[in-house]
């Protein structure tokens, strides 16, 4: 597959995910694999696209490339805390969720650690 055609398949990856498609994404993010998979973006898409589907160990696996080729992605450590919260390993969750909104103090990560927080008090408690 030619450079231009990676990147079109890309961007039809990312569509698809960003339209709730994730098995037609997964499909169509293949070929990008074979070429680049070990490009944080490519492992990122892919991640979410296993989130999408419910296939959280594989999400989990993804994100955990993402963080080892760029250990600075507060976004991927969002989404690994968002992933292994629906695990219900929560206390990992919170791990990465409290690091991601250290990292990057927007209110969206503060709410997600909040949410987080709150589930673990309540089971705790």
């Amino acid at each position: 597959m030619s450079s231009e055609g990676t990147v079109e398949a890309f961007r039809r990856a990312e569509s698809l995910v960003a339209q709730r498609r994730p098995w037609e994404a997964l499909r169509a993010l293949q070929p990008v694999l074979d070429i680049a998979e070990d490009k944080p973006s490519v492992q990122l898409l892919l991640g979410r696209a296993y989130l999408f589907s419910a296939q959280f160990r594989r999400a989990e696996l993804a994100f955990l490339r993402v963080i080892e080729l760029d250990p600075s992605d507060h976004y991927a450590r969002l989404v690994l805390g968002r992933t292994l919260q629906r695990q219900g390993r929560l206390r990992e969750a919170r791990s990465q969720v409290k690091m991601a909104a250290t990292m990057h103090p927007v209110p969206a990560y503060q709410e997600a650690l909040g949410e987080i927080n709150a589930r673990l008090a309540r089971r705790d408690g």
